[in-house]
Order: C-alpha cells, then structure tokens, then sequence
C-alpha cells in the first residue's frame, strides 16, 4: 500500500515520486533561503538518502549550491553547509500591465532583479502596450549572456483579469475599453514570442510573491491585499495558491458594501474598489495640483507637523475610510473561512501601509466580531514589486513547485469572468 502524505510539506520515499520530491526540496529552500540536508529531511519527512539524492542531483543541474560561507560545526564535529539556490540556475521575465503602468522584470532563479524597464502612462492602450513589451523583452535577453539564454524558462504575466473594466473610476476611453474585450494577453504576446507564456491576474502574482519569497507571509492560512490603483487580493490555503473554480479568489475589490461605511453621492451599494482604492487618493491630491507619490513620500518621511494640512487631511481622509472596509472585509472574510492571518501590501511606502495596517486594526475592534477569531494582520514586505515579480516568478513556480496544477490549471480553462 502506498504511504500517505500527511500534509503538503511533507513528501514520501516511494520509486517514482522523485519528481515531486525535487520540487518539495526546492520549494523549501525556496522559502526559507538555505537549510542543512538534516534540516531539510527533517522538514519534508523524507529520509537522510533520500534528500542527499534529491541534492546531488539538483546540484548537478545547476539549481542548487552549497553556502560554503556559512559552514558551521553539527552535534559530531561535522561540517553542517547549508543548501541554497543557486542564483544561476534559471531567469525568468516579468511583465505587470497596469492601469497607471508597465513593467518588465527579468530576475534570478532566487528571485532577485537583475534588471527592470518601465513605462508609466495615463491608461493602458494596447497599441502602446504589446510593441512595448516585445521591445523590452528584446532587451532584457540581450542583457543575459548566451549560456544564461538557455536557461531562461519564459515569461509570466501579470495583468488584471478585466483591465478594461471600472472605465469611469480609471478614466478609460470607451474605445481602449472595448478593446481589451477583444484582447488574449497571453496568446497576444506569445505570438511574438519563443519562450513559453503564462498569465495571472496582477493581485494573484502579487499573493504568488507574498508566498514564495524569503520573508514573507508567515501564516499558513490568509488573505493577501494589494492597494494599487484599485485594490485586490488573493488567497493562500495551507501554505498554496487557492484560485477557487474561476481563478477568482481573492477578487475583494468586487466585494460589495453597505452604504454608512463611507461617504459616496449615491445611496445604492458599492464595492471595496469604490473606496479602498488608491486612484481616489489620487485623484484627491491631483485635485490640489500635487503628484501623489511626491506627497506619499512625504508622508512617508516627515512628521505630520512639517506636511502641508489640506495634504495630510487628504491622505487622514481615505486612510479613515479605507481602513473601515478592509475590516468590513476583512470580518466577512473571516466568517467564510478561518484564516490565521491578513497580509496587507500595496504600492504606498512601507510606513504608510504601516499605518493601514494599524488602522485597520482599529477598525476591526469596532466591528461585531463576535463568534469569530480575530486574524492576525501584518503589513507586507515586498511593496510596488509584487506583482512583476509574482509575473516573474510563475515560470519558476510552473517548472518546480510542487502544487504546480494550480497554475496550470489556468492554461487549460476557458476562464469566463464578468
């Protein structure tokens, strides 16, 4: 009888299963940044030989290496050498297709970025866009050697599911928006290229990068949030991607609300996008002639005597508002499923979503909670980054996680969404 599995984290010595045992022993260091072979038998339940196995043979294709600098003395004396990626292993591009932006990303096998191109514009025009993207995918290859090329492993997308929608709250002409109605992004950009090709929604690869890289979401089961220029979210059930049966988990800025949470012209319900959103911030401190990451990093840096008020009142205002229905949220959240933890990131400087993140706080002890566990919430760590380099790193997680299916699943579904 085979052996069963007792949780994800754990592989099993059985003929045949090697493959996934390798991706198991890569995730890992992954997420951690080196461990000692006993560490990692440990860890995966997997026996001494059998991780010496998975190592020597990761090793000899290049995706592992020995952290000689950190040798160390075990319990007989033994040199213990932590195993780590080996940052040459594999490159990956990332591509994030905003609403305000475009950025190209190609990275390491650790994840670190080797080299980053960007264009920012008013809204997101296709004919603008794709020419844009071959451009500087060009570009980033001709920045690796030619033995790097042929360990590059493809490109990842990362773009919102529906980037011609919320036409008004983006400023969006009619004509762009019809547009994307037409558009396959992946299958748009893999005509024009020999590399393989995968899409995510942009919050998805922002929750992909919360979850695989070193330092980040601590909890095993969460809600990720990212305030961009509308806000989003994803979601992680023990320790993998959940995308649920239309690749939509996550989707909070669809959430709709209760009118009372915030202050709108109309009576009729909204949603989280309405008033959570980065663009309404932005469009508030346009309002007074300011450029609004100017004004963050003031923000961000002086105290809130030397801030100009009608400024500091602007951002007080949203951060108010905001923070009252991320709790309402994040409770509704929380009564579906149990999360241990809420992990808040967004393009705002670290101390600002410091401040969201205690505000919120704030905010859910004024909610009715009762009969729930209250979530531990954490500001994130990795900022603006997040979803180029989520894009980044669906090749890697395609090619060595061990829950790999969940992305591919993408690949062989028609995905519908309004």
């Amino acid at each position: 009888m085979s052996k069963q599995i007792k949780n994800r984290d754990q592989g099993c010595n059985l003929i045949g299963v090697g493959q996934y045992n390798e991706r198991l022993v890569l995730q890992l260091i992954r997420r951690t940044g080196s461990l000692p072979k006993a560490e990692i038998a440990r860890r995966t339940a997997l026996s001494a030989q059998t991780v010496s196995v998975i190592i020597r043979r990761l090793m000899n294709e290049g995706l592992l290496s020995e952290q000689e600098r950190q040798r160390e003395k075990g319990k007989l004396g033994q040199p213990v050498i932590p195993i780590t990626l080996n940052p040459e292993g594999a490159y990956s591009i990332g591509i994030k297709i905003g609403r305000r932006s475009l950025d190209t990303i190609l990275i390491d096998f650790t994840g670190a970025i080797l080299k980053r191109l960007s264009l920012p514009y008013l809204y997101p025009d296709p004919s603008v866009i794709f020419p844009q993207i071959n451009q500087d995918i060009q570009a980033l290859m001709r920045f690796l050697k030619p033995e790097q090329r042929t360990r590059l492993l493809g490109i990842g997308v990362a773009a919102p599911y529906n980037l011609g929608g919320w036409q008004s709250e983006a400023h969006i002409p009619p004509e762009i928006t019809q547009q994307w109605h037409d558009i396959d992004i992946k299958e748009r950009i893999q005509t024009k290229q020999t590399l393989p090709v995968w899409s995510v929604n942009d919050a998805t690869a922002a929750c992909i990068t919360s979850l695989e890289c070193r330092g980040g979401a601590p909890f095993n089961n969460y809600l990720y949030i990212f305030l961009g220029t509308f806000v989003g979210g994803g979601v992680v059930l023990n320790r993998s991607l959940f995308l649920g049966s239309h690749n939509n988990s996550g989707a909070i800025g669809s959430m709709p609300l209760p009118t009372g949470l915030f202050k709108t012209p109309s009576t009729a319900p909204a949603q989280l996008i309405n008033c959570a959103s980065l663009y309404l911030l932005d469009e508030a401190l346009q309002a007074q002639g300011q450029n609004p990451e100017n004004v963050f990093q003031q923000l961000a840096e002086l105290p809130a005597a030397k801030i100009p008020p009608e400024l500091y009142h602007i951002f007080q205002q949203w951060l108010d508002q905001a923070a009252m229905c991320l709790a309402y949220t994040i409770a509704s959240a929380v009564s579906v499923i149990d999360f241990e933890g809420v992990v808040i990131d967004g393009l705002l400087p670290a101390p600002l979503i410091e401040q969201v993140k205690t505000k919120v706080e704030q905010a859910l002890k004024q909610i009715d909670s009762e009969g729930l566990a209250q979530p531990h919430i954490i500001a994130g760590v990795i900022g603006a980054e997040a979803r180029a380099l989520g894009g980044a790193l669906v090749p890697f997680y395609v090619n060595f996680a061990p829950d790999r299916e969940v992305l591919l699943r993408t690949e062989r579904e028609t995905i519908s969404l309004a």
